[in-house]
C-alpha cells in the first residue's frame, strides 16, 4: 500500500547491486509542512492538472500552481498526466512523481511536453508477471518476450501513441533483478508504467506499511493515475502483506478507496476507466464490492495478472481481463497452466471504445486458438479446442472433412497439452509445483471415425475470425 517509507532503511540500486544506508525518521517529518509547486508546459502554467500525495487530490490553478499540506504518511507527490501530453519517463520507466526524500522543503515543479497529435486513438500493452527468479529467467525474458514487443512496436506507423503497463510480479522475490526488468523496459521502446505484485514486496521488514519500500524507491507511488485521450488509467496496489514471509491477501484499504473517489471526481463520467492491479479483483479481492461501488456505473476495464492463467470476467459495466503471463508457468515452457501461451494483452483505444487481442510470444497476432485430438475412455476420438481469450460474445464453428458440424460444446476441464506438461510433483522438471489449471475456455466435439481434417473457426466479439486446421492422425 502507498504509505510512509524509508524510516529505517533506504534501498537503492547501483549497477545491479543493492546498497542499504540508514536514514533517520526525523528527516521525513512532514507534519504541518506544505507541498507546493507548478505544472508547466513550454514555460507556461497548465490549469486543471490533478496533483496528489496519495491523500490530498487537487488541481492546479490558472497559473499552473498548486499547494496542499503533506499527509504525514505520504511517500511522493505525483501528477495525473493530462490528455494531450507525453508521459515523462527515464529509459521508458514512467516518472510522473517526485519522492518525498528528494523534495522536502522544496517547490516541486512538473514540466509537460505537448504531443504532436491527438491521443484519442492509441494502443497499450499489459504485461503480467514477468516474474524472473534468476539470470536464466532473465535471459528468456530478454531473448523471447522483449523481441516480441520490439517487433510489435516496429510494425506500427511512426508516431503512433503506444505505452505499456506491467501489472505486477516484476521479479520473483529476487530484488537484485529489478535492474534487469528496467533493461527489458528500456529495450521495448515505449513508456512503461509499473504496478506492485506480491513477489515485488519487501518481506520480513515489518507489516504492510513497510512492504513496498523498495518498489516505491524504484518506481514511485503504488497508487496513481494518468490520462490519454478520453481514457483515465488507474494503477493500484491490492496486495495486503500480513507481516510474515509470503502471507498476503487481496484487499483495498479505506485510505486507497478514498483516494480513488477523489481522483475519479475529476474524471468526466463518460470517459473510459482502465484500472490496473495485480491480484484479480473478481476472484481474489476480499472487499471487491467496495471497489465496484466506487466505480458506480462507469465503464471500466480491469487489468490483472497473478494467476498464471487467463480469464475474462464480465460483471455488468465492469470487464476484468485476468491475463495469461509473460513467464507462462514460471518460465518452464511456452504455455501457462491453462494452455494459454506465454504472452501479453494488446489493447486499442478509439475515443472511449476499447478493442483487444492476446499476443502469444513468438506467434503471429492471429494465433488465438489451439487444438488437440484425444482418445476417450470409450475409444472414440474427441477434438479439444482452447480459445484462451474467449468471452460470451465469441462464436465458433467446426468442419469435419469439409462439412460444417455447427458449434463446439463448451466445457470446464484441463487443456491436454498443459495436463501433459504440468501434472505431477516432478513436472515440469525445473519447477514441479506448477500444476494444470481447470478452465472453462475449452470446447470439444466427438469426431467420426472417418475424420481426417478438422477446421475450427473462432470469431471474437469484434467480428475478427481466426481459423485453425487440424489433421487427425
Amino acid at each position: 500500500m502507498n504509505r510512509r517509507i524509508f524510516l529505517k532503511n533506504i534501498t537503492t540500486f547501483t549497477g545491479g547491486l543493492i546498497a542499504i544506508g540508514a536514514m533517520p525518521a526525523a528527516a521525513f517529518s512532514l507534519t504541518g509542512k506544505k507541498c507546493r509547486g507548478k505544472v508547466l508546459s513550454k514555460g507556461k502554467g497548465v490549469k486543471g492538472v490533478v496533483v496528489s500525495d496519495g491523500y490530498s487530490v487537487i488541481t492546479t490553478d490558472s497559473l499552473g500552481k498548486y499547494e496542499f499540506e503533506w499527509n504525514s504518511d505520504a511517500t511522493a507527490v505525483f501528477i495525473s498526466t493530462p490528455a494531450g501530453y507525453a508521459f515523462a519517463n527515464e529509459n521508458n520507466i514512467a516518472r510522473h512523481y517526485r519522492l518525498v526524500q528528494d523534495v522536502m522543503d522544496k517547490e516541486v515543479d512538473f514540466d509537460l511536453v505537448p504531443l504532436n497529435k491527438s491521443d484519442n486513438e492509441h494502443e497499450f500493452l499489459i504485461w503480467a508477471d514477468p516474474q524472473v527468479k534468476n539470470m536464466k529467467d532473465v535471459g528468456k525474458m530478454l531473448k523471447q518476450s522483449v523481441p516480441d514487443v520490439q517487433n510489435w512496436v516496429a510494425a506500427k506507423t511512426a508516431g503512433e501513441l503506444l505505452h505499456g503497463i506491467c501489472v505486477g510480479d516484476i521479479v520473483w522475490d529476487s530484488h537484485e533483478l529489478f535492474p534487469q526488468y528496467e533493461k527489458a523496459v528500456a529495450q521495448m521502446n515505449i513508456p512503461f508504467f509499473s504496478c506492485i505484485g506480491n513477489h515485488d514486496m519487501d518481506y520480513n521488514n515489518g507489516g504492510d506499511e513497510t512492504s513496498d519500500d523498495t518498489f516505491q524507491k524504484l518506481y514511485g507511488p503504488c497508487d496513481y493515475s494518468f490520462n490519454r485521450g478520453k481514457v483515465h488509467y488507474v494503477v493500484m496496489d491490492n496486495v495486503r502483506y500480513m507481516g510474515k514471509d509470503r502471507e498476503y491477501d487481496g484487499f483495498f484499504a479505506e485510505r486507497q478507496l478514498n483516494w480513488l473517489k477523489k481522483d475519479l471526481s475529476f474524471v468526466p463520467a463518460d470517459h473510459l476507466i482502465i484500472f490496473c492491479a495485480h491480484i484479480p479483483v473478481h476472484s481474489g479481492v476480499k472487499n471487491k464490492q467496495d471497489l465496484y461501488n466506487v466505480f458506480g456505473d462507469r465503464k471500466v476495464h480491469i487489468m490483472t495478472g497473478h494467476t498464471h492463467y487467463h480469464v475474462n470476467d464480465l460483471n455488468n459495466n465492469i470487464y476484468e481481463h485476468n491475463h495469461g503471463t509473460v513467464c507462462g508457468a514460471w518460465w518452464t515452457g511456452p504455455i501457462c497452466t491453462d494452455g494459454t501461451p506465454c504472452g501479453y494483452g494488446v489493447y486499442k483505444v478509439v475515443g472511449t471504445e476499447l478493442s483487444w487481442f492476446y499476443k502469444s510470444v513468438g506467434q503471429k497476432a492471429d494465433h488465438q486458438i489451439s487444438a488437440s485430438v484425444i482418445t476417450t475412455d470409450s475409444g472414440t476420438k474427441q477434438i479439444v479446442v482452447n480459445i484462451w481469450n474467449y468471452d460470451p460474445a465469441w462464436k465458433n464453428e467446426y468442419k469435419v472433412n469439409g462439412i460444417s458440424k455447427g458449434s463446439l460444446e463448451q466445457f470446464t476441464g484441463y487443456d491436454p497439452v498443459a495436463y501433459g506438461a504440468f501434472l505431477g510433483p516432478n513436472m515440469p522438471a525445473a519447477r514441479g509445483f506448477a500444476e494444470p489449471k481447470l478452465t472453462d475456455h475449452l470446447f470439444r466435439a466427438v469426431l467420426p471415425a472417418e475424420a481426417k481434417e478438422v477446421v475450427i473457426t473462432a470469431t471474437d466479439r469484434f467480428g475478427k475470425e481466426y481459423t485453425l486446421t487440424h489433421h487427425v492422425s
